[in-house]
């Protein structure tokens, strides 16, 4: 598939349309107890600080073939990290660089660090949430991308999905805007996608169940994935399957999926 059309367009002057790709991961996880938790939500926060979601973004950056102009970064209390990229489509000489752009070079004397692209961003905020009635406790991340040029950010689509736990993930994609060519015909769009799914690799789609619901009019495109199987030890926390019961495993397991199908849909679904 032909994925960029600019190849074909002579364009006048920048494109600047705006392509945008926003994620909400969620990551479950089976806690029996209330000290289980706390030892969760302090295992997320630690496997996901700011430091290493930098890390995430940054990869990201380079995988779209952009540019970091600065990092900002901050880790929360009692739990949760943000990071923002501001990046760049090619690499800003120095002698136009804003001062108060640091590269993505964080200096240990700063407690807050945020990271920027030339007309182009990147953000990530994590949520790890729990409740004492429930004893399933989830990590959510939200990430945005969002691009204007030639780069596009569903070139870090895989990327991003593989570098989570990524039990129910929705993502959205849309493109803003209109750019000219030089005859000054207006393109809304500058390559073809029908599916969100044209970008996922088929081993992941193989792993998921997958819904779409997309505007083409609008190039605003929505796909939901939820993963097929459930092993169970993946999403215990603190105890072993062979510790639990038959009867135990088979309930834990209804937890679970029930908490996937309340994500997935959005909705709650009644006990029975």
């Amino acid at each position: 598939m032909d994925v960029n059309k600019e190849d074909k367009l002579k364009l006048y002057g920048f494109n600047n349309l705006t392509k945008s790709l926003s994620f909400n991961i969620y990551d479950i996880c089976y806690t029996k107890t209330e000290e289980d938790r706390k030892k969760y939500i302090e295992y997320i926060d630690e496997q996901y600080n700011s430091e290493r979601l930098t890390k995430i973004l940054t990869d990201v950056t380079e995988t779209i073939g952009a540019s970091v102009l600065n990092i900002a970064k901050q880790d929360y209390d009692p739990q949760g990290a943000s990071v923002t990229l501001l990046i760049s489509e090619e690499e800003v000489p120095l002698y136009v660089l804003d001062p108060s752009c640091n590269r993505g070079v964080l200096t240990p004397a700063r407690e807050n660090i945020v990271g920027h692209l030339d007309k182009s961003h990147v953000t990530v905020h994590t949520y790890p949430e729990s409740h004492p009635q429930n004893d399933i406790s989830t990590f959510r991340v939200d990430i945005d991308v969002s691009t204007c040029g030639t780069i596009s950010p569903l070139k870090a689509l895989n990327y991003l999905i593989d570098s989570f736990d990524s039990d129910v993930i929705t993502i959205d994609y849309r493109v803003r805007g209109f750019t000219r060519d030089i005859h000054g015909y207006k393109h809304f769009i500058d390559h073809d996608i029908n599916s969100i799914q044209n970008f996922i690799s088929k081993d992941t789609i193989n792993r998921y169940n997958l819904i779409d619901m997309n505007i083409f009019q609008s190039s605003i495109f929505h796909t939901k994935m939820r993963v097929r199987d459930i092993n169970l030890p993946n999403y215990l926390f603190e105890v072993r399957e062979e510790d639990l019961s038959p009867e135990e495993r088979e309930e834990v397991i209804k937890k679970i999926d029930r908490e996937m199908t309340e994500i997935f849909f959005g909705i709650n679904v009644p006990n029975v």
